[in-house]
């Protein structure tokens, strides 16, 4: 049987980008080829791991990830434009899966990210995998921009949270676009368990609090900051939300899978299983009747 050709566009939003391992999942299960693949943020992440081919051993890894586990991974920036280098977390993926000059890679790649200097989207298309994927992830706050050519680089989704349009000359059969900030939907929060609990709040200010308070002697995080740090990325999700709509309905994909803004924090990359199984479970849901609609 040919396969379905795919154009697979996965979107920013923090942890819940761990859904997309479960859409891959299935698209592979299912006779479809994805032959591109354009990612912002967790979604550059998630694609270019699939992209070099060793999404089974982030997948595996992903799975066993817990609040210490990131607490290990942050290396403290001392600067003001970040609380957080970023350089652990992508010398541990590198040393993880590899890493691979885009251009050789044997899928289609384009990391979104946002040139902040000069307000404007930039696709990463050339160089390191990994150089293009921390900058598609450097949440503004949390980690340090990326700086080329004197100007600051970062997530991507400030601008573009579903980047659709770098799939237009693509020759593809389908594009599917996966929104990660869909609107929210009651009773869907993956509650936390006995593992994952968090008696101070979302996974983000659990990290961040305990975090700081690890790297520092004398700061004590009061749950009033705790608070901030909520409605800052709670504020951060709208934005991305609303310019979700926006592209979407500009550039219309062939299926679009909402995963909505609820269904964790910005920061719960502790919840991997159940993160994947619902990417796993609404690809099973939407996408044969887009197929049998041909």
């Amino acid at each position: 049987m040919k396969k379905k050709t795919i154009s697979l566009v996965l979107g920013s939003g923090g942890a819940r980008g761990l859904a997309h391992i479960g859409i891959i999942r299935w698209l592979e299960e299912h006779d479809c080829e994805i032959k591109s693949i354009t990612g912002c943020s967790m979604g550059a992440l998630v694609g270019g791991i699939h992209a070099i081919g060793m999404l089974d051993e982030y997948e595996k890894w992903a799975r066993h990830i817990t609040k210490r586990h990131m607490l290990a991974l942050m290396d403290l920036s001392f600067g003001m434009d970040g609380l957080i280098k970023g350089d652990r977390l992508i010398d541990t993926l590198r040393n993880l899966v590899g890493d691979e000059l885009i251009e050789n890679l044997p899928i289609s790649f384009t990391a979104v990210a946002a040139n902040i200097s000069r307000r404007k989207e930039v696709w990463i298309r050339q160089g390191s995998l990994f150089d293009a994927i921390k900058a598609s992830i450097a949440l503004p706050l949390i980690f340090k921009p990326v700086v080329v050519d004197g100007d600051d680089i970062i997530d991507g989704g400030i601008l573009n949270p579903v980047p659709i349009a770098p799939t237009f000359g693509d020759l593809n059969e389908y594009t599917i676009a996966v929104n990660l900030c869909a609107p929210p939907v009651k009773g869907i929060e993956i509650k936390n368990d006995k593992h994952n609990g968090d008696e101070n709040g979302s996974g983000l200010s659990h990290v961040v609090a305990e975090f700081i308070g690890t790297m520092t002697d004398k700061i004590a995080m009061k749950r009033k900051d705790i608070r901030a740090y909520d409605i800052l990325y709670k504020s951060f999700d709208a934005m991305q939300g609303s310019i979700a709509r926006q592209k979407i309905a500009a550039y219309p994909p062939d299926a679009v899978l909402d995963i909505p803004i609820n269904l964790c924090s910005l920061m719960d990359f502790d919840k991997a299983d159940p993160l994947i199984e619902h990417g796993y479970r609404l690809a099973e849901k939407k996408l044969p009747d887009v197929f049998a609609s041909r």
